[in-house]
C-alpha cells in the first residue's frame, strides 16, 4: 500500500548496514586515522628518496675521485682512509663550532636567495639561467646606494641599498621577460648573454666612476652605514634572517595568492591558463622581474653583508650555484632552504678539507656538480633501481621549450 514503510529482511538489513556504517562515528576511531601516518611517511619517502639517493652516490664517486687521483702526487704514501679524512675536515669545517656554524649560515644565504629565485622561475615554466648577472646587478646596485648613503642613518641607509639592489636585480630580470612575451626569444639565450653585459658592465663602472681615487687596483668607497648589522657570531649579519623570510614568503606567494595560482598553472600549461582568461605573457615578465628581484637580493647580501666593497673582478658561483639548488630542492620554497644550507656547508668546509687532506677546494665544485649530474639523471636511477613510488626528474613547468603563443599539439 502506498503511504506506508515497509518492512521485513531487506529494510532490517539496510538498517543494520546503516547502523555499521555508523558505528565508527560514534565508536572507534576510523581507519583513516590510523593512515593519515602512514601516508605522510609514503609522501616523505616519495620526495625525499631521490635526493638522499643522488647524495650519496655523490659522495661515492667523490670518494673514487679521491683515491683515483692519490698516485698522481708525487712522493706522498697511498692512504687507502683520506677521503674519509676529507669528509670529517669538510664536516668540521663546516659544522664543527660556533664560527664554523656561522659561516655556514652566511655561505647558505645568497644560496637561498638564488635558489628561490631560479626555482620561482621554474614554477612558471621559466629557466632563469640569469641568477649571476642578476646577482651582480643587484651587487653593483647595493655598492651605488650604500656609498651614497655610507654617512646616513642606518635606518635609512641599510633599507635604501638593500631596495636599490632588489630593484637592479628585477630590472635585469624584467628584459628577458619582455623580451620573451614580445618577440619569444628564449630565456635561457637572452639571460646567458644578459649574464656578459653584467659582467662588464659591473668591471666598467668599478674601474671607472665608481673606483677610488688614486687606489693601486680598481675598488669602490666602503659602504658605511648601509652594511647589515651582525647578530651573531664575528659575521653572521641579518641577511641570514631576511632570507628564511623570502623562503616563507616565496612558498605563501605561490601556494596561498591568486597570482601564485596563476604562476603555476602558466607553468603547467600556457595554453590551457591562456583559455581560462589567465594572461601567460603578463605572467611571464612579472615572474622573471620577481625572479630577478631575490637573485639581486642575493647580490645584496654579499655585498652589504661580507665585502662593503667592490672590485672589478666581484663574483661568485652562487648565480650558477642556484641553478643546482633550485633543482635538488624540486622548485619547493621550503626544499629550497636544507638544499642550499647543504651548498652552504660544502663551500665553508672546504677550506679545512684542503688544509689536512691537501685535497683541493676545487673538488668541491666537483661534488656539487656530481650532485646535480645524478639529479637530472634521476629517471634513469629510479628505472635502475625499480623504486616505486617515488619522484624524480627535473620539474621546470610545461612552458619551458615552448615560446608564449605557440599552441601545443
Amino acid at each position: 500500500m502506498s503511504g506506508t514503510t515497509p518492512t521485513g529482511p531487506a529494510s532490517g538489513a539496510s538498517a543494520a548496514s546503516s547502523g555499521a556504517s555508523a558505528a565508527p562515528a560514534s565508536g572507534a576511531p576510523s581507519a583513516g586515522g590510523e593512515a593519515r601516518p602512514q601516508n605522510l611517511l609514503r609522501r616523505a619517502y616519495s620526495v625525499l628518496a631521490i635526493p638522499v639517493l643522488v647524495f650519496v652516490l655523490a659522495l661515492l664517486v667523490e670518494a673514487i675521485i679521491i683515491l683515483a687521483s692519490e698516485p698522481l702526487i708525487p712522493g706522498k704514501p697511498f692512504d687507502p682512509w683520506l677521503w674519509v679524512t676529507s669528509y670529517q675536515a669538510l664536516i668540521q669545517g663546516s659544522l664543527g663550532g660556533p664560527d664554523p656554524i656561522v659561516q655556514t649560515l652566511v655561505n647558505t644565504t645568497p644560496l637561498l636567495f638564488g635558489g628561490l629565485a631560479v626555482a620561482f622561475g621554474f614554477k612558471a615554466g621559466l629557466f632563469n639561467i640569469g641568477a649571476q648577472g642578476q646577482f651582480l646587478v643587484g651587487a653593483l646596485g647595493a655598492v651605488i646606494a650604500g656609498v651614497a648613503l655610507a654617512d646616513a642613518s642606518p635606518v635609512i641607509a641599510i633599507p635604501g641599498a638593500a631596495l636599490v639592489g632588489l630593484a637592479a636585480g628585477a630590472l635585469w630580470g624584467f628584459i628577458p621577460g619582455f623580451l620573451k612575451a614580445t618577440s619569444g626569444a628564449h630565456e635561457v639565450v637572452s639571460t646567458i648573454m644578459l649574464n656578459y653585459v653584467a659582467v662588464q658592465l659591473l668591471a666598467a663602472l668599478v674601474s671607472g666612476p665608481l673606483k677610488v681615487p688614486r687606489s693601486p687596483s680598481p675598488v669602490t668607497f666602503d659602504v658605511g652605514n648601509a652594511a647589515f648589522p651582525i647578530f651573531l657570531g664575528r659575521n653572521g649579519h641579518i641577511g641570514i634572517i631576511l632570507a628564511l623570510i623570502a623562503a616563507a614568503f616565496v612558498w605563501w606567494l605561490l601556494f596561498r595568492t591568486t597570482w601564485g595560482f596563476e604562476i603555476r598553472a602558466v607553468g603547467a600549461n600556457p595554453d590551457a591558463a591562456r583559455y581560462a582568461g589567465m594572461r601567460p605573457k603578463l605572467i611571464t615578465v612579472a615572474t622573471m622581474t620577481f625572479s630577478g628581484a631575490l637573485a639581486g637580493l642575493a647580490g645584496t647580501s654579499v655585498l652589504l653583508g661580507v665585502t662593503h666593497s667592490m672590485t672589478s673582478s666581484f663574483g661568485t658561483t652562487v648565480g650558477f650555484d642556484s641553478i643546482a639548488v633550485a633543482l635538488l630542492a624540486r622548485s619547493n620554497p621550503i626544499a629550497v632552504i636544507p638544499a642550499a644550507l647543504l651548498f652552504g656547508m660544502l663551500r665553508a668546509g672546504a677550506g679545512l678539507m684542503q688544509i689536512r687532506a691537501q685535497i683541493p677546494v676545487e673538488l668541491v665544485d666537483v661534488l656539487q656538480g656530481t650532485i646535480l649530474l645524478f639529479f637530472v639523471a634521476s629517471p634513469v636511477l629510479r628505472r635502475a633501481l625499480r623504486l616505486r613510488g617515488v619522484q624524480s626528474g627535473v620539474t621546470t613547468g610545461g612552458a619551458v621549450t615552448r615560446p608564449l603563443g605557440e599552441a601545443s599539439h
